[in-house]
């Protein structure tokens, strides 16, 4: 764990993270708190829940949007059963791109720096017509990835993305799992490993060659590559207008952001 002190925010703990609670090992570094990241209260509670864990004063520098759904029946585009929103969009995107803005202002508060790691997927960079509602989640949370680039540059906070494709977990083989895996043909050979995309989330958010905007794909096939992240709009075009144009268009996030960062 790289010495890291961790607190897991979800609605229940899985047994594998029961086990790591209670191990001696890491007594004292690992807490949990009931989180719905539905729930904008819950996430805007996330700092204090870190204070209350780690002691007072104590600010998360790394920051993980790591819940997701697939595409459930109980919020599925062709089923359509919801009367008012799509959880899945709540949960897949919305979540994400929340938490993000909670992290920045903890960070900024705080006057340090942070990293923000959002488990995207291929599906975020590709269209899946037996799934469309868990793509358009996906491609949400890239867009804003992207977009996000600046804040390591202008803040010194550091948002990227992992993409993997099929990963063998319990969405695939749990209890429950198996019409989705008959559904879209789901073969163990084919998948990755948890590990393996832990590991390259390890390595998004503490080696450097890793910068802001930041999208590392994973798949069996092609192993680990990094994404197209740059802004078509403003790659090779060093104009001065172009320049004059970037500054009026970020003078307003700077803006806000200045004033979060304590002096």
């Amino acid at each position: 764990m790289s010495g890291a002190k961790v607190l897991i925010a979800d609605l229940r703990l899985q047994q594998e993270a029961q086990d790591l609670l209670r191990g001696s090992e890491t007594a004292g570094k690992v807490a949990y708190t009931k989180c719905d990241v539905c729930s904008w209260k819950d996430l805007e509670q996330l700092p204090s829940e870190v204070e209350m864990a780690f002691g007072k004063g104590s600010v998360a520098d790394v920051w993980i949007a790591g819940a997701g759904v697939f595409e459930p029946n109980v919020s599925s585009f062709f089923l359509d059963q919801e009367e008012e929103s799509y959880r899945a969009m709540r949960i897949n995107a919305e979540h994400p791109i929340k938490l993000t803005r909670i992290a920045m202002r903890s960070c900024l508060q705080a006057n340090k720096a942070g990293v923000v790691l959002i488990v995207a997927s291929g599906a975020g960079v590709k269209g899946f017509y037996g799934s469309p509602l868990y793509c358009a989640t996906k491609h949400a949370v890239v867009g804003f990835t992207k977009s996000m680039a600046q804040a390591d540059e202008d803040e010194n906070i550091k948002v990227v993305a992992v993409c993997p494709g099929i990963v063998a977990t319990p969405l695939w083989t749990g209890r429950g799992a198996k019409d989705v895996a008959k559904q879209y043909a789901y073969n163990e050979q084919m998948a990755i490993s948890a590990e393996e995309v832990a590991r390259a989330m390890k390595d998004l958010v503490e080696q450097g060659k890793y910068g802001g905007g930041s999208l590392l794909e994973m798949t069996k096939a092609n192993g680990s590559r990094l994404l197209d992240s740059s802004n078509s709009e403003l790659a090779n075009n060093s104009s001065p207008e172009a320049k004059a144009w970037i500054e009026g268009v970020y003078a307003t996030p700077r803006e806000i952001l200045n004033k979060e960062r304590r002096s």
